[in-house]
Parts: C-alpha cells; sequence; structure tokens
C-alpha cells in the first residue's frame, strides 16, 4: 500500500475526551474515525488489523471443531420472548417496529438465535456435541461508552454456542475452549493477561469465566492473592472477614440530630464505622413497588454484582426520598415494613455493640446485636473485597488491580434450550433439553488491548502477526530517480515474497516519515535513502527497539523474512 494514496490520516492531537492510550493512539495513527458517542469506523490500517485478528480467531476456533455462520443482526420479538430476555434486558437493547408494525430488535448478544438454527436441524443425541460460531455486528446501547474502543455500543464479535448431551461433555468441551482462548490471546500479542471466575450477568448459567488485559486503563476491578494462585473479577470476590471483638450493650435509642452519613453518626457517637450498619437503598428495575434494602457493616460497600444474584432481580438506585417507611438517613434492620425486601451481609454475622438507624427521622440506636435483636435473618455475602483483606483459601492479603475484559466464556446449562423448547433425541429414546456453552470476544476491544499494552511515547508497537503491515518502508528523497527505482524495486520484491508492505513513496521531510512510522507502528521499518544506497544498502530497525542495521538490498528480503519469522516465534513460541 502506497501511504500516499492511504485513507488514513495522521495527527498530532488526541480528542479531547481521549484518556487512555490505545484511545489517543488509534485516532493519532488514523485507525478510529468517530462517528458517534460509543461508533467508530475503522480506517484501512484499523480494518487489516481486525481481519488478522479475526483469521486468528476462526482459525482456533475450527481447531476446537466449530462451524462457522452468520446469524442475522435484526430478530423479530417473539424469538427474544421464549427465552424471557425482550423485557428483563433494559434500554440496552434496541426495539424498534418495522413497517408492517412488528416489533423487532437490534441483536446485542445471539443465544436466541443459536438456538433458534440448532432447534431445526438438530435432532439427535449422534449430532452432539456440535459448536456453532460467528463473528458479527452487534449494537448495546451502552449508557457510558468510553476509551475508545474499549466500551462502544457498536461492535464487531466472535461469538460461539456449543450444545452438549450431558454436564460431563459440557466440561470437556469447556476446557477445549478455555485453552483455545488462551492460544489467541498469546497469537494476537497480548501478554500480560489471565482468567478469572465471574459473574453470569444477564447470560445466566452456572459458571464463566473472564478473560482479563491486566492494566491501569482497564475500568474492571481485579482481586489478586500473592500468596497463593486465587485470583476473581470483583463481581464474585471473596474474603475471610474476621469478627469484631463482641460488646455487651442494652439496645439504646439516641437522638443523633441531622447527622445521617455513616461518618457524621459515627463522629458524633465516638465510634469507628465499621462498628456501623450501613443501609443501602435500591428499587428493582421494572417494578417501581419494590424496595431492596442491602445492610452491611459500615466501613465496607455493597457489591451490587452479589446483590442482584442474591435475589435473582434487578435493581437500580432508589430515588425516592424519604417515605413513610424509609427515613433516609436514618435506615436500620430493627422495626423497619415487611413490605421491603431485606439483605443482610455476612460481614453482620455475631456483630455486636453496632450502630444502626432507628427508622426515625433524627434518630439511631446504639448497642445493636444481631443475633439478640434480629434473630432468625440470613446472611449473604454481598460485600466488595478490598485490598488487604484476607484471602478466602489461604489467608493472604489480597490486592486490587484494573483490568479490560478481552474475552469471556458461560456455562449456560438448559436456560435457552427448555426455554425455547429446544428438544433432541436420546439414545433411548426419550428427548432432552441440550446443555449448552457460550463464549464471545470483541475484535474491536481486542484492537485496543493490544494497542494500551503494545506503545511507548512515539506511538504504537504492534505485534507482527496482528499489524496492518509486516513492515514499513520509507524512501528519504524519492524525487531522486536512483531512491525511487531501488524503493519502487523493494516494495515489489517483498510484495513477491508474501510480506505486507506499507510503502511511504511521499515527498516530505525524513522527519516527518520516521514520525508516521513510529505513530503507526508497524513491526519493521525498512529505510532507502542516496546515503544508504551508496554502499547498496537499506537500513533496517525493529518497531519494539534495538539498534538500526544496514542490509545489502540483494539480501534484504530474506533477512526481513527471518525477522519476521522471529517475531512470529516470540509470540506463538510458547503454544
Amino acid at each position: 500500500m502506497l501511504l500516499s494514496k492511504l485513507v488514513c490520516e495522521r495527527t498530532k492531537e488526541a480528542p479531547q475526551d481521549a484518556r487512555i492510550k490505545s484511545h489517543i493512539l488509534l485516532a493519532r495513527a488514523g485507525y478510529i474515525k468517530q462517528v458517534a458517542a460509543g461508533i467508530y469506523s475503522l480506517t484501512p490500517p484499523a480494518q487489516r488489523m481486525s481481519l488478522k485478528i479475526q483469521n486468528i480467531i476462526r482459525e482456533e476456533m475450527n481447531a476446537i471443531d466449530g462451524q462457522e455462520v452468520l446469524f442475522p443482526v435484526v430478530m423479530p420479538r417473539e424469538m427474544w420472548e421464549e427465552s424471557g430476555r425482550y423485557t428483563s434486558i433494559g434500554q440496552e437493547m434496541v426495539r424498534f417496529k418495522d413497517r408492517t408494525g412488528h416489533d423487532m430488535l437490534l441483536g446485542m448478544t445471539h443465544e436466541e438465535a443459536a438456538v433458534h438454527m440448532a432447534r431445526h436441524i438438530v435432532s439427535s443425541y449422534n449430532q452432539l456435541p456440535c459448536m456453532i460460531y460467528q463473528i458479527q455486528t452487534k449494537f448495546r446501547d451502552e449508557a457510558r461508552s468510553r476509551g475508545g474502543l474499549i466500551r462502544v455500543r457498536e461492535f464487531t464479535m466472535k461469538d460461539a454456542y456449543s450444545f452438549h448431551v450431558s454436564q460431563e461433555d459440557l466440561d470437556r468441551y469447556y476446557k477445549r475452549a478455555y485453552d483455545a482462548y488462551y492460544r489467541i490471546f498469546r497469537r494476537i500479542g497480548l501478554k500480560n493477561f489471565t482468567d478469572f471466575k465471574s459473574d453470569t450477568g444477564m447470560m445466566g448459567g452456572s459458571v464463566a469465566h473472564e478473560f482479563m488485559l491486566v492494566t491501569p486503563a482497564g475500568e474492571d476491578t481485579l482481586v489478586f492473592c500473592d500468596g497463593c494462585d486465587y485470583r476473581a473479577n470483583m463481581e464474585v470476590a471473596e474474603c475471610r472477614r474476621e469478627s469484631l471483638p463482641e460488646v455487651s450493650e442494652d439496645l439504646e435509642l439516641v437522638d443523633t440530630g441531622s447527622a445521617a452519613t455513616i461518618e457524621e453518626v459515627c463522629a458524633l457517637l465516638k465510634a469507628s464505622p465499621e462498628r456501623s450498619v450501613k443501609a443501602v437503598v435500591y428499587a428493582v428495575r421494572g417494578d417501581s413497588s419494590k424496595i431492596v434494602i442491602a445492610f452491611v457493616r459500615g466501613d465496607l460497600e455493597v457489591n451490587e454484582a452479589k446483590l442482584k444474584k442474591a435475589i435473582k432481580m434487578d435493581v437500580v438506585p432508589y430515588d425516592g426520598g424519604i417515605t413513610e417507611e424509609i427515613a433516609c438517613g436514618n435506615i436500620g434492620p430493627v422495626g423497619l415494613s415487611d413490605k421491603i425486601i431485606k439483605v443482610y451481609d455476612a460481614s453482620l454475622r455475631g456483630a455486636t455493640g453496632m450502630i444502626t438507624g432507628a427508622n426515625k427521622e433524627g434518630y439511631h440506636y446504639k448497642g445493636f446485636n444481631v443475633a439478640r435483636d434480629l434473630p432468625g435473618v440470613d446472611f449473604t455475602d454481598i460485600a466488595k473485597v478490598r485490598a488487604g483483606d484476607k484471602c478466602p483459601v489461604c489467608g493472604g492479603k489480597l490486592r486490587l488491580e484494573n483490568g479490560i475484559e478481552i474475552g469471556n466464556i458461560f456455562q449456560l446449562g438448559t436456560k435457552y434450550t427448555a426455554g425455547m423448547n429446544m428438544t433432541v433425541h436420546a439414545e433411548d429414546g426419550t428427548s432432552f433439553n441440550p446443555i449448552m456453552g457460550c463464549y464471545g470476544i470483541g475484535v474491536g476491544r481486542a484492537i485496543a488491548s493490544v494497542a494500551e499494552e503494545s506503545n511507548d511515547e512515539k506511538g504504537l508497537i504492534l505485534p507482527v502477526t496482528v499489524a496492518p503491515w509486516q513492515v514499513h518502508l520509507c524512501a528519504l528523497r524519492p524525487d531522486k530517480e536512483e531512491v525511487r527505482a531501488a524503493a519502487d524495486a523493494i516494495y515489489e520484491e517483498l510484495q513477491r515474497a508474501g510480506i505486507d508492505v506499507l510503502y511511504d513513496d511521499r515527498d516530505c521531510a525524513a522527519g516527518i516519515k520516521f514520525a508516521d512510522a513510529d505513530l503507526m507502528g508497524m513491526p519493521i521499518r525498512v529505510v532507502v535513502s542516496p546515503r544508504t544506497l551508496e554502499q547498496g544498502e537499506a537500513e533496517v530497525k525493529l518497531r519494539k527497539g534495538g539498534d538500526a542495521f544496514r542490509e545489502k538490498t540483494a539480501a534484504l528480503t530474506g533477512r526481513v523474512k527471518a525477522l519476521i519469522a522471529e517475531l512470529t516465534e516470540e509470540i506463538e513460541g510458547s503454544l
């Protein structure tokens, strides 16, 4: 490709809303152009990168017996009503009517489409296990798109769906998919990534793993133990939390006036926050008549993912103000209305000598004893893990880091096959609902993750396996006939050898060419200039570092092919 003809504009300035490296560098290098919030066009370099990532994914999915299909982007309401998700999913899903007035939607995931296809084709246990996958455009109306391609509304995704006769069969295939994901992420050049047990969320199912790139730019919080192999996403992370020393006090009603927050009340009563009970109020999404109050120790925070899983309902922050049942700022478990759904965190089990709201404006209780004053309640882990908490496995200290989700796998069970009445004939003549697995990777997020991890102060440093072009050829002084002729010849010869080449044929200063080469991030730079040609040579330099060296033009193609092989081996050699 000639750089002079490339539809890709490099800039010195990043978009005003760009905050993380990948967004800044992909925009400055001209790889992406924003169309609307969370919606981007990919220019030719990014599209070439996308296709290379897709090909790696496709190879690994085919290697585990995947069969590629293509589902529609637009689906009818009825398909999603079968699974129950048409109403359970909120504003993230775009719904509309077609010209006949029929309710339709834009696919944000394709479990329903996969079951719809399979139930009309797969009828016998002899056809199982099987896996179908697609690489398709999806739309999810994210409330807060951010970070360039990190969190978007329209995206390209590989999603795969497997069908099985038994849980044991799913377990075996799940491990194959798990291993394939490690191969995919290594092959696209990611290094600092690992997998985490995660929450199944709206996908349903019992077992799920997320693959995370560990990076400060991530918005997911990851929990690690340095003493053992324990690791988990914050959504499901646990810890070993010791009980507070027992305190023997009577329950006493005290006037706390306008003090409402944990900090204000504890300061007034000269107590530490851990000796208080925090009440966090939620409304059930889609049913404003249902109120949920989560109680945790005052020094802790509620983990909403755990709370939703505990009550099997989606919740949103409560904004109804003070009512007859709720005295905001003075909420406590004693005497609280039976109309309210109450959830008690495990940190309150056995708690004594606690401060809690009295459900009366201006008043709190001192000396609250859970076993005495609230007998028979159940406790559930709904609190967030903190840095320094004890590991639930070995008791060591937990640490927190940020990460970007780069892929996920789920064991879905029969949630969709049973809900959509997909049955298969068993060997004994009976019928059953196949057990499903689901496996997803976002292609655009993979581009951003590579860019986030592989860069320096000058620009991108792209892995050879996914770089748009393997070689960036720079002709210095192409106005000179001998330079133009030599560079053209090298360009043609490299292409004949099957090497992807971006050829900077522009008549501009060397500094501009080198800056663009560094910004765009191709792994190998080849420079042809009047000076190098005096010795019949070209200059070669690796983008990832190291000194430039000279190579005879006659031997250049062989040397470049060897460098590409070395760079590829560095990435794929550990597979």
